[in-house]
């Protein structure tokens, strides 16, 4: 009866600490909209009462507007979807490309040391610096914007993936060794898998690069997507239409970003 009671208590204690984590995150998921909600507020009253100028920082309610006019064209879905579709395929790209060269510079020890100064240079290299480099090799084109997309996330991807595969248990790989397993059996057995959180740390980094790369090319090259519409607005004072792309990239980046956290959950889920 006592061990009985005692396991009550605990369950009980538990059922408590799981309410008051649910809480907290309800908490902290409320205040965030309700920070994002006064954000948009203020902006809508501070321009109709006059403290700033509409037609230099717009406001929610004309670009609600402006958003309702395009949709209703259907411009703005043009727009969006030529944005995310060159910054998926770059994404995609940087990630897959960068994973693989990751492996051949884990395999080959040789060609990690001579290529490792050129990865650190090439990482404190601003990429968009690549842009107009890349524009004259590939034309004005969107492979070029792809192209600028790739180049800004791929030597991230290499530098975090290796980092990660060069930092697995030792202990793990000599077991693997001692029982006369192969180099493949060690990447395939044990690096990979154990590496896998770091990959997905690699997808979020990203998210946020394929986008900065994918707007890059669009200011320079694009005759559409959203970096041509923040462009040609600023260029004839649209700034609802400039205002309106930048929130409509910040959302676009979150979902990419809420669906590779949501896939590390499924991730840590199969793995429990």
């Amino acid at each position: 009866m006592y061990h009985k009671n005692e396991f009550l208590e605990i369950s009980s204690q538990q059922k408590a600490f799981l309410k008051k984590i649910k809480k907290r995150k309800l908490l902290v998921r409320s205040t965030q909209i309700l920070l994002l909600a006064a954000f948009f507020i203020l902006w809508e009253v501070a321009a109709n009462a006059g403290w700033i100028d509409p037609f230099l920082f717009s406001q929610p309610s004309r670009m609600i507007n402006a958003m309702i006019d395009m949709a209703q064209t259907g411009i703005l879905w043009q727009h969006i979807g030529i944005t995310l579709y060159e910054t998926v395929v770059g994404f995609l790209l940087g990630t897959i490309f960068g994973t693989l060269i990751a492996i051949l510079l884990w395999w080959n020890h040789f060609v990690s040391d001579v290529t490792e100064p050129y990865l650190v240079v090439l990482n404190s290299l601003p990429k968009t610096a690549l842009a107009p480099i890349i524009i004259v090799w590939l034309g004005n084109n969107m492979t070029s914007i792809i192209a600028t997309a790739l180049m800004t996330s791929i030597v991230v991807t290499i530098m975090t993936v290796l980092n990660g595969f060069l930092h697995i248990d030792n202990d793990k790989i000599k077991l693997i060794q001692t029982f006369g397993g192969t180099k493949k059996q060690v990447l395939t057995k044990v690096i990979l898998p154990a590496s896998i959180p770091t990959i997905i740390s690699a997808l979020k980094i990203n998210v946020g690069l394929s986008f900065v790369g994918v707007i890059v090319g669009e200011f320079l090259v694009a005759q559409a997507g959203l970096g041509y519409l923040i462009v040609y607005g600023s260029q004839i004072f649209k700034l609802d239409w400039v205002m309106l792309s930048v929130i409509l990239l910040a959302i676009m980046a979150a979902i990419m970003y809420q669906l590779i956290v949501l896939l590390e959950k499924k991730f840590l889920k199969w793995r429990l």
